[in-house]
């Protein structure tokens, strides 16, 4: 504005002196410089003004575009304001970025995360929340939590503000068929805000449960044969007997510890499957051999069973010609032989004396194969097909442990098919029998022509 003011004096003074060169003044000449001056400040400011007005409707636009081009200093600033306006929108969008991605891996998140204000409503959920409560992600949002939830132990553990430990509640979709268990815990944060924090403790409620059952069971099935034991050992210690009492309860005492001993063999049987690696692949077994040593056991605990009764068990098991065929299934010998074998002595333990046992083995149109016991017994009804193979789970419990049962037979069968990739299948109607069959992969099985594994063996024989 000074350089504008002092170059309309000048020019002022100028024009003066040839517009009057007779005779100028120098009175005449300060008054021309000061008004040229005067016009000068005028005219920059006007110019000045309008670049302003310029700045000024750009910074009023809601969409902020190009920055008008100006000189001056209102150029200047122009300039620093879009790069400060731009630096502002690079550090706004990096922030709402980064909101984004946190919010995505909340999404991503197996437990349910819901975000609460002071007062309790909800500011956002992901879709695992809104699944495990039956929250609505948009209806619901700003809507008080404890009008959503309804659990009366959440709305107590809500209400005291005491958050240090989590609360175990029943989820949205539990049911009495499958139920649902959830673990929820609060924290604060912020000014008043909570973060809720979900997680399905489901499978982690059943296994302890199933563990604090097997202990139970375990110190019970125990229990049991060493009370007895003691009792007879206390009536030997005490009471005169003669050798026919005496010799009664020495066989009795013997039987307990054959209980005990088989429910310890068990045991162990369980602890090797579920610690031990899973079988090769690379090593095959004839299912002949498998069927035959299955026939013998069965054979023998047939005979023992029925010793008192005056007709055994009819078997039926595939004939030596269709065990040809067969071929060979790929898995530990022992454990196979182990599940086959668990199967039989169910069917026979629960199938009254002169009843009919069939025991097959059939090849399927997709590789797969299939062994299949099945029976003429009593039959089991529906409500107990699903927990057949839970630990000491037994339909009869006296009848079973009369027969020398220990409850674990069915959980060896289904480890054992676990560690196979093999499926069980269970099919059974009260006074229909009963039949368990064991459907094995594709992979795990392969037919072998007549007379190919004596070959293999000769020329493996003269290799070595």
């Amino acid at each position: 504005m000074l350089a504008s003011q002092i170059a309309g004096a000048l020019l002022g003074w100028w024009l003066w002196g040839v517009m009057s060169a007779s005779s100028p003044g120098m009175a005449a000449q300060a008054v021309a410089a000061l008004t040229g001056a005067l016009c000068a400040g005028w005219i920059w400011w006007l110019v000045d003004s309008w670049n302003a007005m310029r700045l000024l409707s750009w910074l009023r636009q809601s969409e902020l575009r190009e920055a008008p081009e100006l000189s001056g200093i209102w150029g200047e600033a122009s300039v620093r304001m879009r790069r400060w306006l731009r630096q502002s929108v690079q550090q706004v969008q990096q922030g709402d970025q980064r909101l984004n991605d946190i919010l995505s891996a909340l999404q991503a998140s197996p437990n349910g995360v819901v975000l609460l204000d002071a007062d309790g409503r909800i500011e956002w959920c992901n879709q695992i929340a809104a699944r495990q409560f039956g929250f609505d992600a948009e209806r619901d949002l700003l809507q008080s939590i404890g009008n959503l939830v309804r659990d009366p132990e959440f709305s107590a553990y809500f209400a005291t503000q005491d958050f240090s430990r989590d609360l175990v509640m029943q989820g949205r979709e539990s049911t009495a068929s499958r139920p649902v268990k959830l673990s929820v815990q609060l924290y604060g944060y912020g000014e008043g805000r909570k973060l809720l924090l979900a997680r399905d403790v489901t499978a982690v409620e059943q296994a302890e449960a199933m563990r604090r059952d097997f202990v139970a069971n375990v110190s019970h099935e125990i229990r049991t044969p060493l009370t007895v034991l003691v009792g007879f050992v206390e009536t030997l210690q005490n009471l005169p007997l003669e050798p026919e009492e005496r010799n009664r309860y020495l066989g009795l005492m013997a039987q307990q510890a054959e209980r005990m001993q088989h429910l310890v063999e068990d045991l162990l049987a369980l602890s090797r499957l579920e610690g031990s690696p899973l079988p090769s692949s690379n090593e095959w077994v004839p299912v002949a051999q498998l069927m035959q040593r299955c026939e013998n056991e069965a054979r023998g605990l047939s005979s023992m069973l029925t010793r008192k009764q005056s007709l055994p068990h009819a078997l039926s098991f595939p004939s030596a010609e269709m065990l040809a065929q067969a071929g060979e299934v790929a898995g530990a010998s022992a454990e196979l032989q182990s599940a086959f074998s668990n199967l039989l002595a169910n069917a026979m333990r629960y199938t009254p004396a002169g009843g009919r046992i069939e025991v097959t083995w059939e090849s399927l149109p997709d590789g797969s194969a299939r062994f299949a016991v099945q029976d003429s017994g009593p039959g089991i009804e529906p409500k107990h097909l699903a927990r057949l193979t839970e630990r000491f789970y037994r339909v009869d419990r006296s009848r079973s442990r009369d027969t020398g049962g220990t409850g674990l037979g069915l959980a060896i069968v289904k480890h054992v098919l676990q560690r196979h990739g093999a499926k069980l299948g269970i099919t059974s109607a009260p006074g229909q029998g009963s039949e368990f069959s064991v459907t094995f992969p594709a992979s795990r099985v392969r037919i072998t022509a007549p007379g190919t594994r004596e070959v293999g063996e000769a020329r493996e024989s003269r290799a070595a």
